[in-house]
């Protein structure tokens, strides 16, 4: 490839990068603009924020981008207001307002109860303003054009909901929650067994899997900044890979593996999947552990 063909498709960079999404940019708009900061010749994001919701959403560079998927099934906590008395069609504030209700008199007793009753494995009917597919449609294209289709309801876990602050009309929480939660849903929800209805007024993601809002940067702050600045803010692709069990293969198995084999593992192992090094503490791939003690190549990596 020459250097004209290199230049065109991008840089064959390879990280991790924490971005602080702004308030009314999607995050495909956010994701691009990272990219094009980094002339990356490929780049992902790891979890889908609306356009009016702010917060942490990791970048994920070149070979950063096969991580991507695991980052997507990880936890995720959120600080929200939520305001009641008010309905609205997207279960957000950019939503049409479809009913108003009277609010009844609140207290942090009768509001800790009510959010207790939502801790825990629950149902939730995913809303028509989601990414989710009918027939290939997306949901939000369906419910732009005065659609509603049957949703069929998803199992999701709330580990926690700590009531942060309390007005007339509204509340605010942090959740933290497994992948697939709604928190438009959450509000809702929450909203009707007040009996009031309720909608997501600000919405702010501050932790994905192993990542945290601290350390993430602004979107302004990639602009105009040299190279070697941004690419000091790459985390390795391991970053998001911490919470599964780490094996060490020697030279021979090493080489196998990355030619995508199963190798004999140099240890009993339980769980799976696992994370491959070689002796030089470079990433491999992922792994899947077989009946016999053998690992088999998940995903490979090239980071070397």
């Amino acid at each position: 490839m020459n250097v004209q063909m290199r230049r065109a498709r991008g840089r064959d960079v390879s990280g991790i990068v924490l971005l602080d999404k702004p308030d009314g940019m999607s995050s495909n708009q956010a994701l691009q603009r990272v990219k094009r900061a980094y002339q990356a010749a490929k780049a992902g994001h790891t979890g889908n924020l609306d356009g009016a919701a702010t917060g942490l959403l990791p970048v994920c560079l070149g070979e950063a981008t096969k991580v991507s998927g695991l980052l997507l099934d990880a936890d995720k906590r959120y600080v929200s207001v939520f305001k009641l008395g008010v309905t609205t069609r997207s279960g957000d504030r950019d939503g049409e307002i479809v009913d108003t209700a009277s609010v009844p008199p609140l207290s942090a007793g009768l509001i800790e109860g009510v959010l207790a009753r939502f801790v825990g494995e629950i149902s939730q009917v995913p809303p028509m303003y989601s990414a989710l597919k009918k027939d290939g449609q997306p949901l939000y294209r369906l419910a732009a054009r005065g659609l509603e289709v049957e949703r069929a309801p998803r199992r999701v876990t709330i580990y926690g909901i700590d009531l942060l602050r309390l007005g007339s009309d509204e509340l605010e929480v942090d959740v933290r929650c497994s992948k697939g939660t709604y928190i438009r849903t959450l509000a809702e929800d929450v909203g009707a067994a007040l009996g009031c209805g309720g909608h997501v007024a600000s919405l702010r993601r501050t932790e994905a899997g192993p990542f945290r809002l601290a350390e993430a940067h602004t979107l302004a702050s990639f602009d105009d900044r040299p190279l070697e600045e941004l690419d000091a803010r790459l985390m390795p692709v391991d970053a998001a890979l911490g919470a599964y069990p780490l094996v060490e293969l020697g030279s021979e198995a090493a080489f196998h593996f990355g030619r995508g084999q199963a190798v004999v593992a140099p240890h009993r192992l339980e769980a799976s999947p696992v994370r491959v090094y070689d002796q030089r503490g470079v990433l491999l791939g992922m792994g899947l552990v077989q009946d016999g003690g053998r690992i088999a190549p998940k995903r490979l990596f090239h980071l070397s």
